[in-house]
């Protein structure tokens, strides 16, 4: 699996944020919560990720 897009993280990347006004991303769930609070953030799980969810 690939490791979260997001600088500095580790961790890895369980879902595919879609973001309107930016590049798609990979992120890890942790990252995801707070990204899809944003307006117009769109949050898709990634295949073969569901033990990664936490």
């Amino acid at each position: 699996m690939a490791e979260c897009s997001e600088p500095d993280c580790e961790n890895v990347a369980a879902v595919r944020l879609h973001v309107p006004w930016d590049a798609d991303r990979n992120v890890c769930t942790a990252h995801a919560r707070a990204l899809v609070q944003q307006d117009g953030v769109v949050a898709e799980p990634l295949d073969g990720a569901e033990d990664d969810w936490s």
